[in-house]
């Protein structure tokens, strides 16, 4: 009988008390078994097998908490034990079943678990999921889940399922990367028991692939673009990492918080390279302004953390960090120093110099690197302010043959015909500054050197070409230099002197004095930062909801006649306010406009109210310049103001809030010219900026330079003046006539609200009133090339009709005769050369220069390219003939007209080739009355252009009935005649320098 029985299961009862009786038989019902309590036997899996069958029986919540107990417990340093953060198959179906089945049905309720901080069932999902497998599963997920809603019918409606279940994963991906030591963990997990570094290099090279490649960020912000998060019930997931930003400067926080002194080789180098892969993700200065403020600038910082965190980068990974932390220095702390005179100055650049030394170090690598930034072609920080040189001099300047190796290198490019005729000015005032400091260190190190230096052939060279250049900058830099040095080592009768008051006073006697500067690197206390604790997670902040105030009850009183006396309210006055219908409708809490920039500015960074962004827009313009010239407000507060409006968002669809905007910047630049067109061409290479917001940039300089040249007059110019400035209307009429003058330039132009194509429409303006002439006198000649015979073409330039019999073309109007172009003063033109053109040409040559793929990515963009062309067009016409810089305008802009990454993008953009050739028409009308003296010193560069210009010409269809191609060949039929007329006329002076050409 026993064989006939076979066991089903075995249970195990508890032992009974003494004396009681076991029962040999138990009555078996056909009730529901009692529900296993979570800490009994039977709920906690025995193995990572066991574990896998609960999760894919769909388990309940209790028996789900056990398992997560069990997978999520620490494990001892063994290989050999099971650790589902370990990458191994089993973990992998582990981690696979509960991001495809656990998650999607448990979030919500292991989100509401209010247990203890680690015994929670969110805490024990994530720390399962903290690991190469978990974060590659939910990718995956995500990925897959992305794919099947692009792949949907378009016909058919979107499933809510598969958005619902994206926005969870978002919500987890970013719990489990919440933190600054999530990497770490990550890292120490995977390589625990890997001791060798074969062994390493494949974990390292896979969670580079991971954390340092962009994919989570192009992953996430994919789902989330593609879900359709607004269809997830409940609050909204801040999908943090698909923000490239916000995901860099997690980055930085999970590199500063693994690199260590006391970290193992391994760990250092892969928290290295994480940091040079970090650096191509498009944020390279917010990485290394973060983690620079956290391992060097801030209390209790160990500067060797950044010095290993250098070390184990390549060479030229090394090179690209440093010159990034010297912009760092520059843009944060030396830059709003000026021409760095007071003593808070000297301190400031001393503490910048002790953060260089302690990143430098005794590695000769970086000290070279430091010489390549001072002598190199497209270093010594352009456009930046002299402190940064000095800091960087006063570091070199530790070793004597380095520094005198500075030194030389600066004579031999100073004095190079090729560098002074073609670099830009701010590039070679930087390498002035840096010869200026270098020789003075020299002098005091060893006299005699500077001595020998001072008597070569080079030096004397280097003066002669600096005094005979075209440029008069140029030349002023050579006599100051010229006496600085001179002064250092001759006596007051035998030193070189030129006798001009320029080169004693004012910008001169400042160049001179940068040779008697010596800086010391000190202590970094004025740098430091007080460290700030990351928290490992900021909870969304939920904004409560706004409810309606309750109403008052209010009792009626019968008075009696005791009281009649009472005086009642008298009847209030009509209010426009109160004309409302209904009365639930007026608001009596109407913010009032902004007296003060610094009210204005408080308005503008509210972004949550209509009223207050509406208003300050409205006001700004006016305000500006109102307050420019009474007080400090706006010079205070300008690069504030105009940092705010660049980056201003349309987030409530304001009526003309471009316009608003564009006002808002330009009374910015006119009331600060100086400062705010160099800082405004700064931003358009250097900021995080959209494409449109830099457009708006270059359009906000073009229109700035107009004004200032007195083309224009803004409509806000009169609103803002005072009322003693502004006489009485009935007196203002017999001083001023109404009648509209001859000569529209000469009185300028109403600037009305402005377009979008604000500065197309200008240059359109412009391009008819310069080619007005040469088509009336080509079409009276018969001659020029034949669409110039066109009887369409002159009136669509300025309306007048033609008629045409047989070749013979009459105009039966009378031609309108081009207005004289308008000479301003020449203090005008001198500073949107300086403020304006200058650091706008001179950037746009470090860009092309430039180690980082990003910069020339933007600036090449064919919209970005042609507006900027066209601006520094508008600029150099604006300036205009009277301007002393012109001869080095011309030759900067057109060199940079003819280079080869400007032409090549014209290649097939319609666009780009006509910005290219309205630039060439502004520089031809410019130098109009100096044609010999460009075709003698530029003859090549004509004869180029005339020959690329022809090539456009034919190169194009035109007769489609007055479209944009068309448009573009009358502009390089009009370049073509103004070319072929001067190089007639002065063929002879450019013979000797085409000898060779072609």
């Amino acid at each position: 009988m026993d064989g006939l029985l076979t066991p089903v299961s075995v249970i195990r009862t508890e032992e009974r008390k003494k004396g009681s009786q076991p029962t040999p038989i138990q009555e078996l019902g056909t009730s529901a078994p009692e529900k296993t309590h979570p800490n009994s036997q039977q709920s906690f899996p025995s193995s990572p097998e066991d574990a896998l069958d609960l999760l894919r029986n769909e388990p309940g919540y209790d028996p789900l908490i056990a398992t997560l107990v069990f997978l999520a417990r620490d494990q001892p340093q063994d290989p050999a034990a099971f650790n589902i953060r370990r990458p191994n198959p089993l973990s992998a179906q582990l981690v696979q079943v509960m991001v495809s089945e656990i998650v999607p049905n448990y979030w919500t309720l292991l989100k509401e678990d209010t247990s203890g901080h680690n015994t929670s069932g969110l805490s024990l999902l994530l720390s399962c999921f903290c690991s190469i497998t978990g974060v590659n599963a939910i990718l995956a997920r995500l990925k897959a889940l992305t794919q099947e809603i692009k792949s949907e019918p378009a016909g058919k409606g979107k499933r809510p399922d598969l958005s619902i279940k994206i926005g969870i994963l978002l919500d987890l991906l970013c719990n489990v990367l919440a933190g600054d030591s999530c990497v770490l963990q990550v890292w120490r997990i995977s390589s625990a028991g890997l001791d060798s570094r074969p062994r390493l290099r494949p974990l390292s090279q896979e969670l580079l692939a991971i954390f340092g490649s962009g994919r989570i960020v192009s992953i996430t912000a994919e789902a989330g673009i593609i879900s359709g998060k607004q269809d997830i019930k409940g609050p909204a997931v801040d999908v943090w990492p698909a923000d490239g930003l916000k995901y860099t400067k997690w980055l930085a926080q999970n590199i500063v918080k693994g690199q260590s002194p006391n970290s193992a080789q391994e760990q250092t180098k892969f928290f290295s390279d994480l940091f040079v892969k970090a650096l191509r993700l498009g944020h390279p200065a917010t990485l290394i302004k973060d983690v620079m403020s956290r391992l060097l600038l801030s209390e209790g910082a160990d500067s060797q953390r950044f010095g290993l965190l250098l070390d184990s980068m390549p060479q030229m990974d090394q090179r690209k960090v440093l010159f990034s932390v010297l912009k760092v220095f520059s843009d944060e702390y030396l830059n709003r120093l000026g021409s760095c005179e007071s003593e808070q100055s000297s301190a400031m650049i001393a503490a910048c110099a002790g953060a260089i030394r302690s990143l430098v170090g005794t590695s000769e690598t970086r000290r070279h690197y430091l010489i390549e930034w001072l002598t190199s072609s497209s270093g010594a920080g352009l456009g930046e302010s002299v402190g940064i040189r000095r800091a960087v001099v006063a570091i070199v300047s530790q070793d004597k043959e380095s520094i005198i190796n500075v030194l030389e290198k600066s004579i031999n490019q100073f004095g190079d015909q090729l560098y002074i005729k073609h670099s830009p000015i701010l590039q070679q005032e930087a390498h002035a500054q840096i010869l200026l400091l270098s020789a003075g260190y020299v002098s005091k190190i060893s006299l005699i050197k500077l001595t020998i230096i001072l008597r070569t052939s080079i030096w004397l060279n280097a003066i002669s070409n600096r005094l005979a250049a075209s440029h008069q900058r140029a030349r002023f830099l050579g006599m100051v230099v010229g006496e600085a040095l001179s002064g250092l080592v001759n006596k007051d009768d035998k030193k070189l002197d030129f006798h001009m008051d320029e080169t004693k006073i004012g910008e001169g006697g400042w160049y001179k004095g940068l040779v008697e500067v010596f800086d010391q690197a000190g202590p970094m206390g004025s740098l430091l930062k007080p460290q700030v604790a990351t928290p490992a997670k900021k909870p969304a902040s939920k904004t409560p909801a706004k409810r309606p105030l309750a109403r008052q009850g209010f009792i009626i009183e019968e008075l009696s006649d005791e009281e009649a006396d009472v005086a009642p309210y008298a009847k209030p006055d009509s209010d426009s306010e109160d004309s409302d219908d209904d009365a639930t409708l007026v608001r009596r809490d109407k913010p009032r406009a902004p007296v003060y920039v610094r009210d204005l500015i408080g308005y503008l960074r509210d972004t949550e109210s209509y009223d207050h962004q509406k208003l300050a827009l409205m006001t700004a313009p006016t305000l500006i310049r109102r307050k420019a010239n009474y007080g400090t407000e706006v010079a205070e507060h300008a690069e504030e103001l105009a940092s705010i409006l660049v980056g201003l968002q349309d987030k409530f669809e304001v009526d003309n809030f471009d316009d608003l905007k564009l006002q808002g910047m330009i009374a910015i630049v006119v009331a600060r010219p100086e400062a705010m067109g160099s800082w405004f061409s700064k931003t358009f290479f250097d900021g995080d900026y959209s494409v449109s917001q830099r457009a708006s940039v270059l359009v906000v300089l073009g229109l700035s330079a107009r004004e200032l040249a007195g083309f224009e007059t803004s409509e806000y110019a009169a609103a803002a003046s005072f009322p003693s400035k502004a006489l009485p209307e009935q007196i203002e009429r017999l001083y001023i006539s109404s009648g509209p003058p001859d000569d529209q330039l000469a009185r300028g132009s109403s600037l009305k609200p402005l377009p979008a194509n604000a500065l197309d429409n200008m240059a359109r303006s412009i391009t008819s009133d310069i080619l007005t002439p040469i088509t009336v006198s080509a079409a009276d000649a018969a001659t020029g090339p034949d669409v110039l015979k066109l009887s369409t073409f002159t009136s669509r330039l300025d309306g007048t009709q033609q008629q045409s019999s047989r070749g013979n073309t009459k105009i039966k109007t009378k031609p309108r005769s081009r207005p004289r172009v308008r000479a301003i003063p020449n203090t005008t033109a001198q500073l949107l050369s300086t403020a304006f053109f200058s650091p706008l040409t001179a950037r746009f040559q470090a860009a092309l220069h430039s180690p980082t793929s990003r910069i020339r990515g933007i600036v090449f963009q064919p919209h970005l390219l042609a507006l900027y062309l066209k601006t520094l067009a508008l600029v150099l016409h604006a300036a205009g003939p009277s301007t002393l810089a012109l001869p080095q305008m011309t030759a900067e802009l057109w060199g940079l007209l003819l280079g080869t990454g400007v032409r090549a993008h014209a290649v097939g953009d319609i666009g780009v080739t006509q910005a290219v050739l309205f630039a060439l028409l502004a520089l031809l009308d410019v130098n109009e009355n100096r044609m010999r003296e460009v075709c003698q010193d530029m003859g090549k560069e004509v004869v180029e252009t005339q020959e690329w210009v022809m090539g456009v010409f034919t190169g194009l269809r035109g007769g489609d009935g007055g479209g944009e191609e068309e448009q573009v060949k009358m502009l390089a039929a009009g370049v073509l005649v103004k070319l072929r007329e001067d190089v007639e006329k002065y063929r002879l002076l450019m013979v000797g320098d085409l000898i060779g050409y072609g």
